[in-house]
C-alpha cells in the first residue's frame, strides 16, 4: 500500500459530514465521525449515489438517493438496496493533514 496525501485538510471536513476528491481516477469521500476520518468510494454501487453528500450516524453513511448504509470503517453494506459494500481506505491524521492507504 502507498500513503497518498488528502487535498483537504482535517479542519476542512466537518464533523458529521463528507467531502469528496477525485484520486487517480476515482472518487473517493472522506469523512470525519466523532473526531475520526475514513474514507471510502464515493459511489454507492446501487446507482452511484453520492455517498460524500449522504446522513451519518453510528458509524455508517447513508446514500442520499436510496438509503442504501455502509460501515464508515469497512466500506461493508448494512442495509439494501446496494447489495455490495463498498472499498475502504485507512487513513492517518497527522496535524491538520490525512493520508490515505491506497
Amino acid at each position: 500500500m502507498a500513503k497518498v496525501k488528502c487535498p483537504f485538510k482535517a479542519s476542512e471536513i466537518p464533523e458529521g459530514g463528507g467531502k469528496c476528491f477525485d484520486l487517480q481516477g476515482k472518487k473517493i469521500a472522506l469523512f470525519c465521525y466523532k473526531g475520526e476520518y475514513f474514507a471510502l468510494d464515493d459511489t454507492c454501487p446501487h446507482e452511484g449515489g453520492p455517498l460524500s453528500e449522504g446522513f451519518i450516524e453510528n458509524g455508517e453513511v447513508e446514500c442520499p438517493w436510496h438509503g442504501a448504509r455502509f460501515n464508515l470503517k469497512t466500506g461493508e453494506v448494512l442495509c439494501g438496496p446496494a447489495t455490495r459494500g463498498v472499498k475502504a481506505y485507512p487513513c492517518t491524521k497527522t496535524g491538520d493533514d490525512i493520508e490515505l492507504d491506497v
